[in-house]
């Protein structure tokens, strides 16, 4: 069994940066690609970020391209998602997702997830 448990959401104001994490931890993790989701009152949840099993690939929700990074360290078995020139759009509860080789957007395939980090943004 996997548990992946996130980090760093808090609050922000317009403009400000948050770094978020999820450390992945219960199995021999040798290889997974991850996704990061995020899910705000009154939406369904909506792919953010995902990177490759070998952090070649990432891809982004237009919505946060050129502003967000996801960027993984496999000796620590964590990937962060940078998250610069917030918006209160962005405001949300952030969830990271593991999958062994899929690190796209739709949410059905992934099979892990962690209990979430709120992020909130002000304006």
């Amino acid at each position: 069994q996997v548990q992946l448990v996130e980090s760093g959401g808090g609050f922000a104001q317009a403009g400000d940066s948050l770094r978020l994490s999820c450390k992945a931890s219960g199995y021999t993790l040798s290889r997974y690609a991850m996704g990061w989701f995020r899910q705000s009152p009154a939406k369904e949840r909506e792919f953010v970020a995902g990177i490759s099993t070998s952090g070649e690939h990432t891809s982004y929700a237009d919505s946060v391209k050129g502003r967000f990074t996801i960027s993984r360290d496999d000796a620590k078995n964590t990937v962060w998602l940078q998250m610069n020139a917030l918006k209160p759009e962005d405001t949300a509860v952030y969830y990271c997702a593991l999958d062994w080789e899929y690190s796209g957007p739709n949410e059905l395939v992934y099979l892990y997830w962690g209990q979430g980090t709120q992020v909130t943004v002000s304006s």
